[in-house]
Formats: C-alpha cells, sequence, structure tokens
C-alpha cells in the first residue's frame, strides 16, 4: 500500500505473502458495511486480485480486476484460474481515469491501497461516480482489516522500508481525510463518506436509487 515502488514480482510477493491475511478480512468487511452481496464489482488497483477473489469467495458478484499492469494482470489470470473463478471473475487493462465500461453499469466498487497512486484523484473519482450504478456504493482506500494485522505488517515492513510509518501516517493518518474531502468536493459526487479508524481509511461514495 501506498509509495512502495518494486518490481511486479516483489509487489506481489509481499501482497500474497506478508499482506495475506488482511483479504479476507477486509472483504468481510466490504460485505457487512455495503450490504451488496450481487451484482457486478470492479476492482480498481487490483495487482494480484488478492481482495477480489476473497470477495467472490463469500458472494455471488461478478467482479472485475482493472489495473494498468500488463505483468499484474497476468498474475491476476493466473490466480482467479487457480481458485477456479473463472465464470466470474475477468482482468481488464485500463487507468482508473479512463474506466473503459459503460455509464451507471457497476453496483460496488472497491480498491485497496491504489488510491495513493492515482495521478489524478478528481478525473479518477468523476470516473468511478460515472460508472455507478444507481443504489451503487464504493469501498475505496487503504487498511489492514484490524489494528493487530496492521501492528503486526508493519513490524515486517518497517524491516524492508525504513519510511513505512511516515508513509502510513500520510496515506492513512489523522490528516488524510482532509486530503481526500478536497478532491471529493470539487467533483460533482453529491453523497460520500469517509471512514478513518486504526486499521485504516475508506471512501464510501453512493449513487442515489433512480
Amino acid at each position: 500500500m501506498g509509495e512502495i515502488k518494486t518490481n511486479v514480482p516483489e509487489f506481489d510477493k509481499i501482497a500474497r505473502e506478508v499482506f495475506a491475511p488482511i483479504y479476507p478480512v477486509i472483504a468481510e468487511q466490504i460485505q457487512l458495511k455495503t450490504g451488496i452481496t450481487g451484482g457486478k464489482c470492479l476492482e480498481l488497483g487490483c495487482g494480484g486480485g488478492y481482495l477480489g477473489i476473497a470477495l467472490a469467495r463469500i458472494t455471488d458478484l461478478y467482479i472485475h480486476l482493472l489495473d494498468k499492469s500488463p505483468e499484474m494482470l497476468e498474475i491476476a489470470a493466473g490466480n482467479i484460474s487457480a481458485a477456479r473463478l473463472t465464470t466470474r471473475m475477468q482482468t481488464i487493462l485500463a487507468d482508473v481515469q479512463e474506466i473503459p465500461l459503460p455509464d451507471q453499469s457497476i453496483d460496488l466498487i472497491i480498491s485497496r491501497g491504489s488510491i495513493f497512486f492515482w495521478e489524478d484523484r478528481q478525473k479518477a473519482f468523476e470516473e468511478i461516480y460515472r460508472v455507478l450504478a444507481p443504489g451503487g456504493v464504493t469501498y475505496i482506500g487503504g487498511g489492514f482489516g484490524t489494528a493487530e494485522l496492521k501492528k503486526k505488517i508493519t513490524a515486517r515492513m518497517e524491516k524492508e522500508n525504513k519510511n513505512w510509518r511516515a508513509m502510513l501516517n500520510k496515506n492513512i493518518g489523522e490528516n488524510a481525510p482532509e486530503t481526500f474531502i478536497k478532491i471529493l468536493q470539487q467533483t460533482k459526487i453529491p453523497f460520500f463518506e469517509i471512514n478513518r479508524d486504526e486499521a485504516g481509511l475508506w471512501i464510501q461514495i453512493r449513487r442515489q436509487e433512480k
């Protein structure tokens, strides 16, 4: 999550090994807090697709995994196949600033960690809202599922990256919500909510039912 800059195999190794415990936890939180268990889901900046796969296992959602890295999507496709979810998941090579999906076509939009890489966050949020269906919700941000998991992962990641704690504070610390509020207020999105706790920060955007 955040500004880790590494090659694809190294990035995936961290996601697959260090962060592995968080995906089922966050998937359950998404299900509980959004109430959406069917329809179409889009995961932005999916990487190896670990969060989307965890969510697919506990819902009936059809899930699109979007990433701008072909190498990441190759890994994601392999993970989808290994999980035997090829009939319910597909990959999309694209940038969050230009999502190649129809207006109001996605019921649930999720993303963990990629928001900190987005070059034009305002444009990205406007695209997200464009494809969000009536009654649709987002669960976008960064987090670890629980404070305990955050503590364990931070202890491990600090050994690899001396700037890890400062990066976390910038991305999901006390002042982070204000940064996103300013960006979202510049869009035409009528309703959004930012929830931050010890374990992370999540943005929920809703499109009202027609």
